[in-house]
């Protein structure tokens, strides 16, 4: 898979996972909601349910800026599998930054409530992937 279609089938899709590393070498995943443009992905601290805003997905990147998201399609049929793949380094902006404007026009769920919460960007500096066929 070229860059370019990593980057069209990870922008397309509905959730990725998000890993991190602690400063202690500790790996962290969560999915995630998100939105690209160009080279950037972002994702939100939102709404749906936490025992807190202080997550530790955003104290890793604190800590260790360089994150990975992985976003793939699942079918019975083994030849339609695909994943795509953003490495990149992340930075938390500060609630309510302008590419919260880019999650509202994804999710129709942000319409009403958009993420009132910290903001990651993350420069993607190299898209991958893999296809079945």
């Amino acid at each position: 898979m070229t860059p370019e279609e990593a980057r069209s089938r990870f922008s397309a899709a509905r959730v990725a996972r998000l890993a991190t590393v602690s400063a202690a070498g500790v790996p962290h995943l969560v999915p995630v909601t998100f939105a690209v443009r160009g080279d950037t992905v972002v994702f939100a601290v939102d709404h749906k349910p936490k025992s807190t805003t202080a997550l530790r997905r955003l104290a890793n990147i604190e800590a260790n800026p360089a994150v990975c998201f992985l976003a793939d399609g699942y079918d019975e049929d083994w030849s339609r599998l695909w994943w795509a793949r953003a490495d990149g380094t992340a930075r938390a902006l500060p609630p309510g930054a302008e590419p919260v404007s880019w999650l509202v026009a994804k999710y129709a769920q942000y319409a009403a409530r958009p993420p009132e919460h910290a903001v990651v960007v993350t420069d993607v500096h190299r898209w991958s992937g893999w296809t079945g066929s």
